[in-house]
């Protein structure tokens, strides 16, 4: 896996204790879940949220966030946010609680332990 530790951390603090929050270890990275559904995460090109589409253009407002795009695909709903950005509390806890917002109001997923 090729993630920020300390991106992690910083996350995983600002995500809190939510019920229902996991984490899970895909797409080369670390992503952070609630009741299944995907917040965002860190990976090697730094870090991605899912604001929600009817969200998007907020989040896009937001000074170091971009569209999230994945083998030259746009991934609607999800952004990046680079890396002076993520360090900006402000901005950082914004997106988080925006994202936080969207994935709260979906349904939750079944998730299979294995």
């Amino acid at each position: 896996m090729t993630y920020s530790e300390p991106m992690a951390e910083t996350m995983r603090a600002d995500l809190g204790v939510e019920p229902g929050l996991s984490e899970q270890k895909m797409f080369g990275g670390l992503c952070f879940l609630l009741h299944g559904n995907m917040i965002g995460g860190i990976g090697k090109d730094g870090a991605l949220y899912r604001p929600g589409k009817p969200n998007e253009d907020a989040a896009l407002a937001l000074e170091g966030v971009t569209p999230m795009v994945m083998g030259g695909r746009r991934m609607g709903g999800f952004v990046r946010l680079d890396d002076d950005g993520f360090a900006d509390d402000v901005i950082r806890r914004k997106l988080t609680e925006i994202s936080l917002g969207f994935v709260a109001g979906l349904p939750p997923k079944d998730m299979i332990q294995g």
